[in-house]
Protein backbone atom coordinates (compact mmCIF):
# COMPACT_ATOMS: atom_id res chain seq x y z
CA UNK A 1 0.00 0.00 0.00
CA UNK A 2 3.12 2.59 0.56
CA UNK A 3 5.63 3.44 -2.42
CA UNK A 4 8.75 5.02 -1.16
CA UNK A 5 10.21 7.54 -3.19
CA UNK A 6 12.09 11.50 -2.75
CA UNK A 7 10.11 13.81 -0.76
CA UNK A 8 9.28 17.43 -1.48
CA UNK A 9 9.15 18.12 2.02
CA UNK A 10 11.81 15.82 3.48
CA UNK A 11 14.51 13.18 1.86
CA UNK A 12 12.99 9.84 1.09
CA UNK A 13 8.91 9.92 1.56
CA UNK A 14 6.20 7.40 2.03
CA UNK A 15 3.30 7.78 -0.80
CA UNK A 16 0.41 6.35 -1.46
CA UNK A 17 0.27 2.75 -3.86
CA UNK A 18 -3.47 3.06 -4.36
CA UNK A 19 -6.45 5.18 -3.59
CA UNK A 20 -7.15 4.53 -0.04
CA UNK A 21 -10.39 5.08 1.82
CA UNK A 22 -10.56 7.58 5.08
CA UNK A 23 -10.33 5.33 7.78
CA UNK A 24 -8.69 2.31 5.93
CA UNK A 25 -5.55 0.59 7.87
CA UNK A 26 -2.09 1.14 5.79
CA UNK A 27 0.05 -1.28 8.27
CA UNK A 28 1.85 -1.60 11.19
CA UNK A 29 5.09 0.25 11.99
CA UNK A 30 7.66 -2.27 12.67
CA UNK A 31 11.49 -2.47 13.58
CA UNK A 32 13.08 -3.39 17.03
CA UNK A 33 11.78 -3.04 19.86
CA UNK A 34 13.52 -2.35 23.18
CA UNK A 35 12.07 -1.53 26.71
CA UNK A 36 12.12 1.25 28.58
CA UNK A 37 15.05 0.91 30.36
CA UNK A 38 16.89 -0.23 26.87
CA UNK A 39 15.33 2.68 25.43
CA UNK A 40 16.43 4.90 28.36
CA UNK A 41 20.18 3.57 28.15
CA UNK A 42 20.55 4.30 24.31
CA UNK A 43 22.10 7.39 23.07
CA UNK A 44 19.52 8.19 20.02
CA UNK A 45 20.96 10.44 17.18
CA UNK A 46 17.45 13.18 17.41
CA UNK A 47 18.42 14.12 13.79
CA UNK A 48 16.87 11.82 11.73
CA UNK A 49 15.37 9.06 14.12
CA UNK A 50 12.59 6.26 13.32
CA UNK A 51 11.95 5.67 16.76
CA UNK A 52 8.25 5.43 17.91
CA UNK A 53 7.43 5.69 21.67
CA UNK A 54 4.44 3.94 22.78
CA UNK A 55 2.51 4.31 26.39
CA UNK A 56 3.91 1.09 28.09
CA UNK A 57 7.63 2.57 27.91
CA UNK A 58 8.86 0.60 24.88
CA UNK A 59 10.25 2.21 21.72
CA UNK A 60 10.01 0.62 18.20
CA UNK A 61 13.14 1.67 16.20
CA UNK A 62 12.72 1.56 12.68
CA UNK A 63 16.23 1.83 11.34
CA UNK A 64 16.58 -1.47 12.64
CA UNK A 65 14.26 -4.41 10.60
CA UNK A 66 11.50 -1.96 9.56
CA UNK A 67 9.27 -1.34 6.90
CA UNK A 68 7.91 1.78 4.65
CA UNK A 69 5.85 3.43 7.09
CA UNK A 70 8.86 4.53 8.73
CA UNK A 71 9.26 6.89 5.90
CA UNK A 72 5.97 8.91 6.81
CA UNK A 73 7.03 12.63 6.91
CA UNK A 74 5.66 14.94 9.37
CA UNK A 75 2.73 17.48 7.98
CA UNK A 76 1.07 20.18 10.43
CA UNK A 77 -1.94 18.96 8.34
CA UNK A 78 -1.48 15.20 8.27
CA UNK A 79 -3.38 12.83 5.79
CA UNK A 80 -2.95 9.89 8.42
CA UNK A 81 -2.90 9.14 11.88
CA UNK A 82 -1.29 6.93 14.37
CA UNK A 83 -3.11 4.60 17.04
CA UNK A 84 -2.11 1.94 19.41
CA UNK A 85 -3.75 -0.83 18.99
CA UNK A 86 -3.39 -4.78 20.97
CA UNK A 87 -1.37 -6.81 18.60
CA UNK A 88 -0.31 -10.34 18.66
CA UNK A 89 -0.25 -11.97 22.24
CA UNK A 90 -1.76 -8.40 23.51
CA UNK A 91 1.67 -6.38 22.60
CA UNK A 92 1.29 -2.76 21.65
CA UNK A 93 1.64 -1.95 17.87
CA UNK A 94 1.31 1.14 16.11
CA UNK A 95 -1.43 1.09 13.26
CA UNK A 96 -1.76 3.22 10.45
CA UNK A 97 -4.95 4.49 9.09
CA UNK A 98 -6.29 7.33 6.41
CA UNK A 99 -7.75 10.40 8.05
CA UNK A 100 -9.18 11.04 4.78
CA UNK A 101 -9.67 9.55 1.33
CA UNK A 102 -6.00 9.55 -0.84
CA UNK A 103 -5.60 9.63 -4.20
CA UNK A 104 -2.94 6.75 -5.35
CA UNK A 105 0.52 8.65 -5.42
CA UNK A 106 0.08 11.27 -2.86
CA UNK A 107 2.60 11.56 0.02
CA UNK A 108 0.91 10.10 3.62
CA UNK A 109 1.63 12.58 6.20
CA UNK A 110 1.64 12.20 10.18
CA UNK A 111 1.78 14.59 12.43
CA UNK A 112 4.55 13.96 14.63
CA UNK A 113 3.53 16.38 17.81
CA UNK A 114 6.90 15.16 19.45
CA UNK A 115 8.12 15.73 22.83
CA UNK A 116 11.55 15.97 23.79
CA UNK A 117 13.42 16.48 26.65
CA UNK A 118 14.34 19.71 28.18
CA UNK A 119 17.87 19.81 27.02
CA UNK A 120 17.17 19.18 23.34
CA UNK A 121 17.31 22.00 21.34
CA UNK A 122 13.83 23.06 20.52
CA UNK A 123 14.97 24.81 17.37
CA UNK A 124 16.42 21.65 15.35
CA UNK A 125 12.80 20.28 15.23
CA UNK A 126 11.56 22.78 12.61
CA UNK A 127 8.65 21.78 10.13
CA UNK A 128 8.98 22.36 6.74
CA UNK A 129 5.64 21.21 5.31
CA UNK A 130 4.86 24.06 4.11
CA UNK A 131 0.80 23.50 4.93
CA UNK A 132 -0.87 26.64 5.27
CA UNK A 133 -1.35 25.62 9.16
CA UNK A 134 2.57 25.22 9.60
CA UNK A 135 2.93 25.89 13.18
CA UNK A 136 6.78 26.25 12.12
CA UNK A 137 8.16 23.22 14.42
CA UNK A 138 7.11 18.72 14.41
CA UNK A 139 7.20 19.36 18.29
CA UNK A 140 3.55 18.71 19.82
CA UNK A 141 1.55 22.00 20.26
CA UNK A 142 1.41 23.79 23.41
Amino acid sequence: MIDVRQSGIHGQGAFAAQDLREGQRLGIYEGRRYTAWQAGRRDWDSRLTYVFGLTDGTVIDASDGGNASRHINHSCSPNCVAYEESGPRGRLVVAFYALRDIRAGEELFLDYSLEVDESEDRSTFGCACGAPVCRGTMLAAA
